[in-house]
């Protein structure tokens, strides 16, 4: 089975209500979708095998349908398994896991475990979807956009995590003030990440590639090719995922994780920066997935600090 024909599984609000989908919606073809309530679909994650037949029986029996088109102006799509509720999905990753940024190699059979940088980007009600834009603060260092692989876990009702499947996205964010400082990390992260809305069913990809288009002002300012299957990681997959889930604090009953795999070298490494406008179109070739987002710097809010209160000035001692 080719990466671009494997399951695919949605969620979209179609005229305000929940629907689930399966397949990715075709130019021209009506699609039917299935009538769910919040949480029905991370639930049934928890409550079969996640194979794509087993989540269509436990989802589809006895639902209210609807047949829609793509490009139906009543249909407005979701990250995977989004909970309503602000604050029960998180989106984080791992950095420097490439064999790019390790020689080459990949981490020896047997060896201890050393785990990769993590780092936390947000909530799940962050996330930015394919075609909106992605606000960055209104004075980067150098903005760079990163392509990568995001698993999609759920936790049951004990916090054990459930791996439902993997989607794609940009992990935009500001890798010139990273290089000012590792530990400036925290705020280079405070970018917008776009993530697809497709859920593909099945084990983390061993091959993705593609390539990625810059375009200003209508016309391509860059592109260059970009991997990040498993194969181009110098960390194991399970690795990386079996030593994150052992901190309760993602272990949460009932929280979604988007897990980040980490991104190949990107347009920063070429010597291009991201501007205020530009369009960054990432097309995913190995799974027949492109999508795209325009760049924002958003100007700095007022300050919301109080100023300091005056200090007066003490009287002067009184004189016989």
């Amino acid at each position: 089975m080719s990466h671009a024909r494997l399951p695919v599984l949605f969620e979209a609000l179609y005229d305000g209500e929940r629907h689930v989908g399966f397949g990715r919606p075709e130019e021209g073809v009506p699609q039917t979708l299935y009538r769910v309530q919040d949480g029905q679909v991370a639930a049934a994650f928890i409550a079969t095998d996640g194979s794509q037949e087993a989540l269509r029986d436990v989802l589809t029996e006895g639902a209210a349908t609807v047949v829609v088109a793509a490009g139906d102006p009543g249909l407005r799509f979701l990250p995977p398994l989004l909970p309503a509720a602000t604050g029960n999905a998180l989106l984080s990753g791992f950095m420097g896991t490439h064999k790019k940024k390790w020689g080459g190699e990949t981490a020896p059979e047997g060896a201890e475990f050393i785990p990769p940088k993590w780092f936390f980007k947000g909530f799940g009600d962050w996330v930015r979807l394919p075609g909106e834009v992605l606000n960055v603060p209104a004075r980067p260092v150098a903005l760079i956009e990163e392509p990568e692989v995001a698993l999609v876990y759920v936790n049951d009702g004990d916090g054990t995590p459930h791996y439902a499947g993997y989607t794609f996205g940009n992990d935009l964010c500001d890798i010139g003030l990273h290089r000012q400082d590792p530990g400036y990390n925290p705020y280079c992260k405070l970018c917008d990440t776009a993530l697809t809305p497709w859920l593909f069913l099945g084990p983390p990809p061993r091959t993705v590639t593609g390539r990625v288009t810059i375009v200003r002002d209508g016309a391509t300012a860059w592109e260059g090719p970009f991997d990040c299957g498993d194969d181009a990681l110098y960390h194991r997959v399970q690795d990386m995922a079996d030593h994150l889930f052992t901190f309760p604090a993602v272990r949460r009953p009932g929280l979604v994780n988007y897990v980040l795999l980490g991104a190949d070298e990107a347009s920063f490494h070429d010597g291009f920066r991201i501007a205020d406008g530009d369009r960054i179109a990432i097309d995913v070739k190995s799974h027949g997935v492109t999508f795209e987002n325009r760049v924002r710097y958003v100007s700095p809010a007022p300050a919301t600090t109080p100023a300091p209160l005056a200090t007066k000035a003490p009287e002067p001692a009184a004189t016989a």
